[in-house]
């Protein structure tokens, strides 16, 4: 098995699941070791791992493991938000080249493929209904970043349609647990609080979405590698929706602080509104079930996990939030 961003948050998280609970897979990790892509994530399986640091869009590195291997899942992304609006360029380039490449090098070698994709893609859904994304809901992407993963999905499916490749896709929801960096909003908010600063909500933080443990995430999506259907695409999902201010006050009374001891900041442009997944096509087919249903639960976890961490959070977290005072958030 190839792993393509394998030190990132979610492909660290399935790493280190495949090989607790899949332990007949030799696996391979390719990843850039940008600044998302954490070595030290590995650290504690690196003689149980071959890790290769290099970009997908190299066609010759990437060629090359391919060619080793039976079957590519493809996690390696920019995948930040915020950071697509400041400097789009990164995300065509990882998320639509780099896709491309990887579909190459599957056509060419005959592996199988499994595309890791999001949620975002479909735009966003209205505060005050019930409506859920399903597996054919229209694509209505509205960042760089989410414009970026529709066009990798579209490229996926054209391969399957057009030559025949085996792959399968899936889109989940918002993901938290360890091993996540720290720009991202749970542990922002986390990190903050263990360092002394006070948590920050965008705008009203009236925003919602599904949140959906990473282990919960990588046992999907495992469950698809072993049961799913060549070509198909599944949403993951816990099925727990939180607005944004839900989440900090839960947070904020997890490290037994007050529920309102955080600062509003400007919205984010164009901040989608909520996100949320019918998952019933793969809790019927395959029978998933998350293990983290009380997002509670999970999030104490989480929060175990980075106030036991902090050498691995603490090197990133001071440049990530001058970032975030440059943007004034």
């Amino acid at each position: 098995m190839l792993v393509t961003g394998g030190a990132g948050f979610i492909g660290a998280n399935f790493v280190h699941h495949t090989l607790r609970h899949h332990p007949e897979y030799e696996v391979g990790v390719l990843d850039l070791l940008t600044y998302a892509g954490n070595r030290n994530s590995l650290r504690t399986v690196a003689d149980q791992i071959e890790l290769h640091q290099g970009d997908i869009c190299d066609a010759a590195l990437v060629d090359r493991l391919v060619a080793r291997s039976d079957l590519v899942v493809h996690f390696a992304a920019e995948s930040h938000v915020d950071n697509s609006l400041s400097d789009p360029e990164p995300f065509v380039r990882s998320n639509l080249v780099g896709t491309f490449t990887l579909l190459e090098a599957v056509r060419r070698h005959g592996a199988r493929l499994h595309h890791i994709s999001t949620d975002e893609v479909f735009g966003d859904l209205a505060l005050d209904t019930t409506d859920r994304f399903t597996e054919t809901t229209p694509y209505d992407p509205s960042s760089p970043y989410s414009a970026t993963k529709a066009g990798s999905d579209m490229l996926v499916r054209a391969w399957v349609r057009s030559y025949g490749i085996h792959a399968s896709l899936s889109n989940c929801a918002n993901n938290y647990g360890p091993l996540q960096h720290v720009e991202k909003f749970v542990p922002r908010q986390v990190t903050n609080v263990l360092t002394g600063a006070r948590p920050k909500l965008y705008g009203g933080g009236v925003n919602v979405r599904e949140w959906t443990h990473v282990d919960d995430h990588n046992s999907a999506v495992h469950l698809i590698l072993e049961r799913g259907r060549p070509g198909e695409t599944y949403l993951i999902g816990s099925g727990d929706e939180r607005s944004n201010r839900q989440i900090v006050e839960m947070v904020l009374e997890l490290m037994g602080l007050p529920r309102d001891d955080y600062d509003r900041v400007p919205d984010r442009p164009g901040h989608d509104l909520r996100y949320a997944n019918d998952t019933t096509k793969i809790r019927t087919e395959l029978g998933w079930r998350p293990r983290f249903a009380d997002l509670r639960q999970g999030l104490a976890a989480t929060v175990d996990w980075y106030r036991e961490n902090e050498w691995w959070w603490r090197p990133g977290k001071e440049l990530t939030e001058s970032r975030y005072r440059r943007a004034g958030r």
